[in-house]
C-alpha cells in the first residue's frame, strides 16, 4: 500500500495580493488529509472518501483507462475528481496504470476551509509523481500557497512564480502565541468565487510593496501591541483594495484586541489577538470553534 499525507493551510498575510506577486506568510496546519492506494488486479478503482470522524461521504467506482463511471453517490464531486485524475494522467501517462482501491481521510471538518482541495491536489500529485502547481493550475487555480503548505514543515514565505514558486522556510513563533486564536466564522467561503470577484486592476505596485513590508514586519514583531497594530494595518490596506469593511468592524467592534481575516474575506477562519478571556468572548457571540495558535499550526 502507498500512503500520502498533506497538511492543511492558513494564509496569515497577503490574501488576494499573493495572486499578483506579493510575498505572503503562510502556515501549514497540524491537521491534513491522507490518501492510501492499495493496488490490485483489474482495471478499476474503488474510491472512498472519509471525513474527520471516519464516516464515508463520497464513493465512486470507475475504469482507470477511460475514467468511465460505473457508480457513485455524488455525481458532481465525481465530475471534479475525474477532471483532476484526467489532468494528472495527461501530465504522467503512466499514472493509474493499475487498478485498486483508494481511501482518503480528512483530519479536519470539510467546511473549515483548511484545504480539503489543496491537500487532495498535493496527495494526487505525489501519487502521480507530477508537479502539484501544474495540476492545481489546470484544475482549481489559485496562487499555490496552499499546495506549498501541504508539504511544508514550517511557516513559509511564498511568492508566486508560475510552476516553480519561491518558497522560504521562516520562523514564526511569537512570544505572545498563547494570546492568539483561530476562530471559525460558521461559514465556508468559496475561494474560487472570491478570486473571480476580485478586481486585479485596483492593485498598484505600491500596494504590493506595502504588503511585502507588512509581511516582513509580522515576522520581526516581538510585542503583541505592535502585532495588533500590524493586524489593523493589514486589514485597512486590503479593505481599501476590496472596498469592504474589515471583519472586526462588522462583527466584533467590542473586541478589546485585534482581528484579521484569513484567506477569502467573509468566511472560514479569522485570527484573533486577545487574551485568555478571548475564547469565552467568541463563544458568547455564537462562534464556538476557537482553536489556540499552538494547536492549529506546525
Amino acid at each position: 500500500m502507498a500512503r500520502f499525507r498533506s497538511h492543511g493551510k492558513l494564509l496569515l498575510t497577503g490574501e488576494y495580493l499573493v495572486l499578483h506577486g506579493a510575498t505572503a506568510l503562510a502556515v501549514p496546519c497540524k491537521l491534513g488529509q491522507t490518501l492510501d492506494f492499495q493496488p490490485s488486479a483489474g482495471q478499476t478503482v474503488r474510491w472512498n472518501s472519509l471525513d474527520e470522524n471516519g464516516q464515508s461521504w463520497f464513493e465512486v467506482h470507475f475504469d482507470i483507462r477511460t475514467l468511465k463511471l460505473f457508480e457513485t453517490n455524488e455525481v458532481e464531486i465525481w465530475e471534479k475528481l475525474s477532471q483532476i485524475l484526467q489532468k494528472a494522467k495527461n501530465l504522467n501517462p503512466e499514472f493509474l496504470s493499475v487498478g485498486g482501491s483508494v481511501t482518503t481521510q480528512l483530519e479536519f471538518d470539510r467546511s473549515w476551509g483548511l484545504g480539503s482541495s489543496s491537500t487532495l491536489i498535493s496527495n494526487i500529485a505525489l501519487w502521480a509523481q507530477i508537479n502539484p502547481y501544474e495540476l492545481l493550475n489546470q484544475t482549481f487555480g489559485g496562487s499555490g500557497y496552499d499546495v506549498a503548505c501541504a508539504q511544508a514543515n514550517t511557516p513559509i514565505l511564498y511568492t508566486r512564480n508560475h510552476f516553480q514558486p519561491k518558497i522560504k522556510s521562516v520562523p514564526f513563533n511569537p512570544s505572545f502565541k498563547e494570546s492568539l486564536f483561530f476562530v471559525y466564522l460558521n461559514q465556508k467561503k468559496n475561494s474560487q468565487e472570491a478570486i473571480a470577484s476580485f478586481e486585479p486592476n485596483l492593485i498598484r505596485s505600491s500596494t504590493i510593496t506595502e504588503m511585502n513590508k507588512l509581511t516582513q514586519s509580522f515576522l520581526e514583531c516581538n510585542e503583541q501591541e505592535n502585532f495588533n497594530r500590524l493586524l489593523n494595518s493589514h486589514e485597512a490596506l486590503l479593505g481599501a483594495v476590496l472596498n469592504q469593511k474589515p471583519v472586526q468592524e462588522k462583527l466584533f467592534e467590542d473586541f478589546s484586541g485585534a482581528i484579521k481575516s484569513l484567506g477569502a474575506w467573509g468566511g472560514d477562519f479569522i485570527l484573533a489577538s486577545g487574551n485568555h478571556e478571548s475564547p469565552a468572548y467568541f463563544k458568547r457571540k455564537g462562534y464556538p470553534i476557537v482553536i489556540p495558535f499552538e494547536k492549529m499550526i506546525i
